[in-house]
């Protein structure tokens, strides 16, 4: 029988919905990695929020679920602390980096888990990822990252047994990152990206092949095949027939590239990307079909679409799929497999016959009913400089519920980290979260994004702090001159740099009324001094070199524009968070209090950089809901516990 109940009336905000925060963190870290196994499987990673937010190795097992790697096990890998490319298949067996030790680990068919790398002289200081295997399964080829009592990490590429006969032995060294070491079909030839300090992989990286030698597991003469300093080189791959591609964005556009007669061959060449910044070790965009051509993501405006590209002459065939978020493809014959997600539908491991254009869904991550999701809007919208800037905003949608007449929804502008990353149009929780309880959200792809080609990214140099929360401020008002949202009430929140954006736009401008900052920079001159060494030097092209640009730093440091902070603002931290370490949402809630801004500070034991725990997950979501409320003036339909507000007159602290 059809609901004929009539919406109700209720104050945005206050709006009560499905999509509770519990809902959320059953979404957390998700899916991530498919690959499409020979004989028609298919193994994907799952994140576990209610395992303690554990990584598992899992495939599909007659439609159903199967975990590849054991209870205990938790499938993540340290190298650059952003991890990536943590596990590996060698025949039947499973290589995997455990997230405890770092210590690489072997699974045989009926037997336990066994380690085959030593253990280290420093607890967890042998990180290993970004594995390929020779084609007879005897020999792994790895990123490894080693971390001793001082000085900075170091950096190589290193060879092993895969039965872990013998330690690891040094490949190749000498540059202070190493990834995506991949062997040619025959086994005979090694390709492999470096790039030193100060530059981001993003920013440029070099592309070099040398022989390889299969008995003796040594690499001859390297040659730089494409790259340099500001020349971008993504995801270098061998062709079954043993020809060299990669993806550069040398033209302005993360392009493919085949590797022919001693020269860099474009073989689609389009204003849209074909590749992404390098923030993980299994970053990839595209596999080889059983025909020669390639599978591929393309990515424009913050859509992916999947295309066929001939690499002979170079014509691009789309796929039509109904998803707008795809991940790298793995293809196995005909088939295709890749994580995907669309507006109205949250991550999922799809499966592509490439040959019909079927697809099947092999594991959802949840199923949410639509009368509950807002519909992506992109927009693009004029900035500072005379420049255009973009963002996806997603008005409130609730069928339970309407606003009073005249009343326009507070406005949540989402500051995504990176900085150099950005936001897509897939379904997320999180937004929901929020749209169905009657806010708007407005996702800014600001200047230094990536997906809008490399002058865009570019945008962002020695400008960090300033171009970004310019576009942020423009995109709110942007919705409020055009009526969407009530320009009085509106928030920014954001996590890691999308954290310093938030406090810097709290800093600086006058456009917000609220903030929210998930273990966010306050300090820049701090976290130049205080973070790992994959962004030891990330600040040089986003700010300038330090010392050298330390009044910028301190300049456009938060923690040193406090009292111009007029707002209330939420603090959240893991204490465990070695990328943003503790002691900058400290240091910030500390000044808050002195300048009787009214603040509120919530830390989590055993959380780092990027909340994975399900209680965590829910008690941060549930008290930012929580803050607005008592900033903005509505109730939450939800129970909440709530938080200590300092400065809070009403709570009389």
């Amino acid at each position: 029988m059809a609901d004929d109940r009539s919406p109700r009336v209720a104050r945005h905000g206050a709006w009560a919905s499905p999509i509770s925060a519990a809902l959320v963190a059953s979404a957390g870290v998700a899916l991530s990695r498919a690959r499409a196994l020979p004989g028609g499987g298919t193994a994907w990673l799952e994140g576990l929020p209610n395992e303690g937010g554990r990584v598992a190795l899992v495939r599909d097992d007659d439609g159903g679920r199967a975990e590849l790697t054991p209870p205990d096990a938790n499938v993540r890998t340290r190298v650059h602390e952003y991890g990536g490319g943590a596990c590996a298949f060698v025949g039947d067996a499973v290589l995997y980096a455990h997230f405890a030790d770092q210590r690489l680990y072997r699974i045989d068919a009926g037997a336990p888990a066994r380690a085959i790398t030593p253990e280290p002289a420093v607890p967890a200081g042998d990180r290993y990822a970004d594995m390929d295997v020779t084609s007879d399964g005897r020999t792994v080829i790895c990123v490894r990252e080693r971390h001793g009592t001082a000085g900075e990490p170091a950096n190589e590429i290193v060879v092993l047994p895969a039965d872990g006969s013998a330690p690891p032995r040094t490949l190749v060294a000498g540059h202070d990152f190493f990834s995506t070491p991949r062997l040619s079909p025959d086994g005979r030839r090694l390709a492999w990206l470096s790039w030193d300090h100060p530059r981001m992989p993003w920013d440029g990286t070099e592309l070099w092949v040398a022989p390889f030698d299969t008995n003796g597991g040594s690499v001859g003469e390297p040659t730089r095949v494409a790259g340099g300093p500001a020349e971008s080189v993504f995801q270098p791959a061998w062709s079954p027939d043993g020809e060299l591609h990669f993806v550069s964005d040398r033209t302005g556009w993360w392009n493919l590239y085949a590797w022919r007669a001693g020269a860099a061959v474009p073989l689609a060449p389009m204003e849209a990307e074909c590749g992404g910044p390098q923030w993980s070790l299994d970053a990839g965009s595209y596999d080889f079909l059983p025909d020669g051509q390639i599978l591929c993501v393309v990515s424009s405006h913050g859509v992916d679409g999947l295309v066929r590209i001939d690499r002979a002459t170079g014509a691009v065939t789309p796929i039509a799929t109904p998803f707008t978020s795809i991940g790298a493809p793995s293809v196995e014959g005909t088939r295709a497999v890749f994580i995907a997600a669309s507006p109205t539908e949250a991550s999922a491991v799809a499966s592509l016959e490439v040959t019909s254009g079927a697809i099947t869904v092999l594991r959802r991550s949840l199923e949410v009913d639509e009368g509950y999701l807002s519909t992506p809007e992109p927009i693009t919208f004029a900035t500072t400089g005379g420049a255009t800037a973009h963002a996806i905003h997603y008005p409130p949608r609730n069928r339970d519920f309407v606003a009073p007449a005249a009343e326009r929804p507070p406005l949540i502008v989402m500051s995504h980290g990176g900085p150099t990353a950005a936001a897509d149009a897939g379904l997320s929780l999180r937004t929901q979260y929020w749209t169905s309880r009657g806010f708007a959200v407005l996702y800014v792809n600001y200047r230094g994004s990536t997906g809008y080609g490399r002058a865009y990214r570019d945008a962002l140099r020695g400008a960090w702090g300033v171009v970004d929360v310019d576009d942020c401020v423009s995109a709110a008002r942007f919705l409020a001159d055009r009526g969407d949202v009530d320009g009085e009430r509106m928030a920014i929140r954001g996590g890691s740099a999308g954290g310093y954006t938030t406090l810097a736009a709290l800093a600086f401008r006058e456009a917000f009324a609220v903030g929210a900052s998930y273990y966010g920079i306050g300090d820049l001159e701090t976290l130049a001094k205080d973070t790992h060494k994959f962004e030891s030097r990330y600040g040089d092209g986003l700010i300038g070199p330090y010392p050298e640009a330390r009044a910028v730093y301190r300049e456009r440091s938060p923690i040193h524009h406090v009292d111009q902070i007029t707002c209330p603002v939420i603090l959240f931290q893991g204490l465990e968070d070695r990328v943003v370490p503790p002691a900058q949402a400290e240091a910030m809630a500390a000044s808050l209090r002195v300048r009787a801004v009214p603040y509120a500070y919530v830390p989590f034991a055993g959380e780092q950089h990027g909340f994975r725990r399900a209680e965590t997950i829910v008690r941060a979501q549930e008290a930012e809901l929580w803050f607005y409320g008592r900033v903005l003036g509505f109730t939450p339909a939800d129970r909440i516990e709530p938080v200590e507000m300092v400065g809070d007159r009403e709570q009389g602290s």
